[in-house]
């Protein structure tokens, strides 16, 4: 009894604070994740007041608020809009891959943390945060600009990349050999397609098979769906996380609205818990020595994310004002940068890489809505500066050339 108690006011005290958290965040219209993960830190090992009996329940519903992330994750998608971002798209997803998952990797083989650590923190330094930069697009009043949709195709595909990456890293941190994991990886992709093409297909029978007019039978049929072929896509050693994106994905209509609206506040709650239990795991004594390469690697892949959204938008036709937009808005790393680095975390890996990536992840989430606000107009006047220069830089035997037949004085 007295351990149930201890249980109670534990987890009561975590919510409650988390509550508190999250109305101050709102308050300053900034993310509530580095406040979690703040107090997961003071909760954990090392912290100010260490939890007891409640951590094991804690560990439980992180992962339950991995699988409810990526599952509404994928209800904001159908399979149609995945295939069209697909084949228009992807040139802008290879260049965001391209330019910001290598700092990751390359910082991890400096600081020798060998291959697989590369890996995962090439994952943590691609992928940005598509809570974070929806609600920081939402709250400037930018949901309707000819950028936005070039923000969302980026953020599609990474979170489409996702469903490949993350059995490739499940494969290399569990140490299994090269046949075993290219079996997990065609696993992955097998299911992957399978989905795509059932949901083009008959996606309308899956959706009537799941409604229902009773929210109650509508949320039990969703949830208890996502974490069975989330627990099944684990068994077979792909992620469970995937599983549940999937299953968001092979919903559409009405059912994938109505479950949105059932499940967004347990999402919320037990994604809260997801970060609390990161930080659970990061001794705060051991994030001072990773500070640094934490703000370098933070500032490197802030320019990158910005050069990726303006090269994307430019692609696209959009003005020079839209452009920089793109890329200041997708400088926010969270949640997807916390679930790799979990993963690692978990696997035992390098015990410096989640001390690195909790800096990391507080650092753009607190820069991200700053450059998704500033970095038009500094960029508008970076591009002014160079305009006027350009002329200067005109070499003086150019500026004596005859002008062009036809636009002599008297033309």
């Amino acid at each position: 009894m007295h351990t149930s108690a201890v249980f109670l006011i534990e987890f009561g005290a975590i919510i409650l604070s988390l509550g508190l958290l999250g109305r101050f965040a709102g308050r300053f219209s900034f993310s509530p994740i580095p406040l979690y993960l703040l107090a997961g830190l003071a909760f954990g090992k090392g912290g100010l007041l260490p939890l007891g009996t409640s951590e094991e329940f804690v560990a439980i519903g992180a992962e339950i608020g991995v699988v409810l992330l990526l599952l509404m994750l994928g209800l904001e998608y159908t399979a149609s809009d995945l295939v069209t971002n697909l084949k228009t798209q992807y040139p802008a997803g290879l260049v965001d891959a391209a330019l910001n998952a290598l700092p990751g990797a390359v910082m991890a083989l400096l600081l020798g943390w060998g291959p697989v650590a590369a890996v995962v923190l090439a994952g943590v330094t691609w992928i940005s945060s598509s809570g974070v930069i929806a609600k920081v697009l939402g709250d400037l009043g930018r949901l309707g600009n000819r950028e936005t949709p070039v923000i969302l195709s980026i953020l599609v595909l990474e979170d489409l990349s996702m469903a490949v990456y993350l059995p490739i890293i499940t494969a290399l941190l569990a140490g299994t050999g090269l046949a075993s994991g290219s079996v997990t990886l065609a696993i992955a992709l097998g299911a992957a397609a399978l989905v795509l093409v059932v949901a083009v297909r008959y996606g309308r029978l899956i959706s009537r098979f799941v409604s229902s007019d009773d929210p109650e039978k509508l949320l039990l049929v969703v949830l208890g769906l996502t974490l069975l072929v989330a627990g099944l896509a684990q068994q077979l050693q792909v992620s469970a996380a995937v599983g549940a994106f999937l299953v968001g994905i092979a919903l559409s209509g009405e059912v994938a609205e109505g479950a949105h609206n059932l499940l967004s506040p347990l999402r919320d709650l037990f994604a809260a818990v997801f970060f609390v239990f990161f930080g659970l795991h990061t001794d705060p004594a051991s994030m001072p020595p990773v500070l640094l390469p934490a703000l370098a690697l933070a500032l490197v892949t802030a320019v990158t994310k910005i050069a990726t959204g303006y090269w994307a938008a430019g692609r696209a036709g959009i003005s020079t004002k839209g452009r920089w937009r793109a890329g200041g808005a997708l400088v926010a790393r969270g949640e997807f940068s916390i679930v790799i680095a979990g993963l690692a975390v978990t696997a035992g890996i390098e015990p410096s890489l989640g001390p690195l990536a909790t800096a990391y992840v507080l650092i753009l989430v607190v820069l991200g809505p700053l450059t998704a606000r500033f970095t038009e107009p500094l960029g508008m006047r970076l591009t002014a500066v160079v305009r006027r220069r350009r002329p200067m830089a005109t070499p003086p035997e150019a500026e004596g050339a005859p002008e062009p037949a036809g636009r002599g004085p008297g033309a």
